[in-house]
């Protein structure tokens, strides 16, 4: 594996540590008692802004010409179907966290907080299977572990 490549693997993983403290963040705050209103949406939200910028970042870093995605369709393109998995997924949760964060900043005490949790909480579950599709999926490509945890 060439420096360039290590260096960019090495963002990824600093990339990937960032996203796990974010959905940990969002858990913790979806987590508080939605008893506590506005002070609950304000927690959620500010959890789910920082999520949205990180997965932001994390999709810039893996899409970016010459970057991860780049690489593996030209060195390993037997991988292409899972890399087109890992784009599908990256649309959706960037949707997602779109639409989530309109309705955090909809100002409406009526939004279901239930709801919202159960949404979220879906949206997370989609972010976890694409984490660990992508930990196999540089593993497969480049036998490196990008770490489980963070």
């Amino acid at each position: 594996m060439d420096k360039e490549l290590a260096d960019h693997l090495e963002r990824v993983r600093a990339a990937r540590g960032e996203l796990t403290e974010s959905i940990r963040a969002l858990e913790d705050a979806l987590a508080q008692p939605a008893g506590l209103g506005d002070l609950w949406r304000r927690r959620a939200r500010a959890a789910l802004t920082e999520l949205a910028h990180d997965l932001r970042d994390h999709v810039a870093l893996t899409e970016a010409d010459g970057g991860l995605y780049a690489d593996l369709r030209a060195s390993a393109p037997r991988l292409a179907p899972t890399v087109q998995a890992q784009l599908t997924d990256h649309k959706y949760l960037l949707d997602e966290v779109d639409r989530l964060l309109a309705e955090r900043d909809s100002g409406e005490a009526s939004v279901d907080a239930d709801a919202h949790r159960q949404a979220v909480g879906d949206m997370l579950a989609r972010l976890t299977r694409h984490r660990q599709r992508g930990t196999d999926l540089i593993y497969e490509a480049y036998e490196v572990d990008i770490g489980g945890s963070g």
